[in-house]
């Protein structure tokens, strides 16, 4: 059986669980409590892993069992995070543009099968062909032909363009697969499904979920946009100082200017224990209100749940200490993980953004959801807490994930070291020398889809680096020997790079780049972007003619991604 025939069979065996699974939820299932020990168990991941603050909130046959927050919502201030403490939630997010369009399906102002190019005016992407056929559905299941994360330097770790800068720059990404071949996790899709939603509903994106989502489900603390302003939120809280991101000492991280509005539709929206809460009761309801009425159609909900593309079993694939947690078969719908787990069917969605990380695990045959957010990349406390919980709700034997995932920790930046340690050495003590001298390097060059880039002199002779739609990207360019450098953003918050030139004749003609890290969140998509100089790129278009097979799948690339 080919691939194609193989995929197709797992997502019909998935579909018709999704069916017996719907009708099982129906009737209520018998209420269970959460386990006694859960106060206990937060507190000891917590302080096993560090995450200053924890959201968390569960719900079981249609009850809040547990909506309430723990410790406190920034280091050195004493103020507790508590049940309405907004914690940003990342690419959970996406259930929400997902649900927004289901809503604009049931007043017919759209339809999953229409094609995009046909309700978004200025949609266009690199290959005609796609751009002629990509469908609503489409936008939102990750299989356009991008890879993983491709794209994302638009908007992150922040950025200066409107979504209109965004769709726009879709035309010169260059795809690695073809077309609904492959699954492929992206963000900047969802950030057009957005635009979408504007587009048809005339309204922002921002607003029409505060006035079709919120308001009707009662989320009062949710915002579309993370605000650290606003009067009850988390800070945002990272290690960022030691060799590898994720080791040292916990500090507040300002919010990158421009990134939640940029991200927005794909990983913009904060919300509090409560308002989990009142949006695990409308999923778990299949759009029913929790006061009555619908927030969209029985219909509607089927769509959003029906798997639509099959995830390589090697996507996300965790390390041996956690390998339980995988599932033996992952699909993904419109905005969801629908997964299997140890014999039974969940729909999830992760979330992160700089400083914050959420899990949301829903059981339809128990009628249980279970929500966990945290303050902090910390990501282990919040994969300990839910699968505590997911394993209670599920009746399977106790696993001691605190144990484990410390050791997945240890195995893992292990692993990072060793690679960094093989590295080349700061040039200072080592002598490295660039193969040109330096003011060659000097000048500005651009990527097609990304944009300007600078680099520049000081006094003192040394390179300076900016990528110019990127406040705040900036800093030190190093020579490590030949035509390669290494940034140092003065911006800890970013991963840094390795910067390759491009030469000829003594003139440099282009730079790729590649991140430093190995663990490097996939969201810095360094590979994706091919500057060349300013000049040379005069006149840039996107292209007239299909791709063809080798210019889609020719750069095809291994990823080892941190889970959105």
């Amino acid at each position: 059986m080919g691939v194609a025939a193989m995929a197709r069979a797992m997502l019909h065996r998935f579909g018709m669980v999704l069916a017996g699974l719907a009708a099982l939820a129906s009737p209520r299932a018998a209420f269970a409590a959460p386990p006694s020990d859960t106060d206990a168990y937060v507190g000891k991941a917590m302080q096993a892993f560090g995450a200053p603050g924890l959201s968390l909130t569960v719900v079981e046959d249609g009850r809040v069992a547990v909506a309430k927050g723990y410790e406190v919502r920034r280091l050195g201030s004493p103020v507790p995070a508590d049940a309405h403490t907004g914690f940003p939630i990342g690419s959970e997010t996406k259930a929400f543009t997902a649900t927004a369009l289901a809503i604009l399906v049931d007043r017919g102002r759209l339809s999953w099968d229409d094609r995009v190019v046909d309700r978004l005016p200025g949609f266009a992407m690199y290959d005609p062909y796609v751009t002629a056929h990509m469908t609503v559905r489409d936008l939102l299941t990750h299989r356009s032909g991008l890879s993983l994360g491709e794209g994302d330097l638009l908007v992150i770790p922040g950025t200066r363009r409107s979504r209109a800068d965004i769709v726009h720059a879709l035309r010169y990404l260059k795809p690695s697969t073809g077309f609904r071949e492959r699954f492929a996790y992206d963000n900047i899709l969802y950030i057009v499904a957005g635009a979408l939603v504007e587009s048809v509903s005339g309204q922002s994106w921002e607003d029409f979920v505060r006035q079709n989502i919120f308001a009707p489900a009662g989320m009062a603390d949710a915002q579309a946009n993370y605000s650290p302003g606003a009067s009850d939120v988390a800070s945002l809280h990272a290690r960022t100082a030691g060799a590898i991101r994720g080791e040292g000492v916990e500090t507040v991280l300002p919010p990158p200017e421009g990134f939640f509005h940029g991200v927005g539709p794909a990983g913009g929206i904060s919300l509090s224990a409560v308002d989990f809460a009142r949006w695990i009761e409308v999923q778990l309801g299949h759009g029913t209100l929790p006061g009555g009425g619908r927030l969209y159609s029985r219909a509607q909900a089927a769509e959003l749940w029906r798997p639509v593309v099959v995830v390589p079993a090697d996507e996300f694939k965790l390390p041996a200490p956690i390998a339980a947690m995988q599932p033996e078969l992952q699909t993904y719908a419109l905005g969801w993980f629908v997964e299997s787990y140890r014999g039974h069917m969940v729909v999830e969605h992760a979330g992160a953004v700089f400083g914050a990380l959420g899990m949301l695990y829903l059981i339809p045959e128990k009628d249980v959801g279970i929500a966990v957010t945290i303050n902090s990349e910390d990501s282990s406390t919040r994969r300990a807490v839910l699968f505590h919980l997911l394993d209670h709700y599920l009746g399977l034997p106790p696993t001691d994930w605190i144990a484990r995932l410390q050791a997945a920790r240890a195995e893992s930046l292990r692993k990072a070291h060793a690679v960094l340690d093989a590295a080349p050495k700061a040039p200072r003590s080592t002598g490295l020398k660039a193969a040109l001298p330096l003011d060659r390097y000097v000048r500005r060059y651009t990527d097609p889809w990304y944009g300007p880039m600078t680099v520049t002199t000081g006094r003192d002779g040394d390179l300076s680096i900016r990528f110019d739609e990127t406040p705040g990207m900036e800093g030190a360019l190093e020579p490590l020997g030949g035509d390669r450098f290494r940034t140092r953003w003065r911006d800890a918050n970013i991963e840094n790079a390795y910067v390759d030139f491009a030469t000829s004749a003594g003139a440099v003609t282009g730079a790729t780049l590649k991140a430093i890290s190995p663990l490097a969140d996939f969201s810095f998509d360094y590979q994706d972007l091919h500057f060349v100089p300013a000049d040379a790129n005069a006149g840039v278009v996107p292209p007239s003619g299909p791709a063809s097979p080798k210019d889609q799948r020719a750069e095809g690339k291994e990823f080892q991604p941190n889970r959105p």
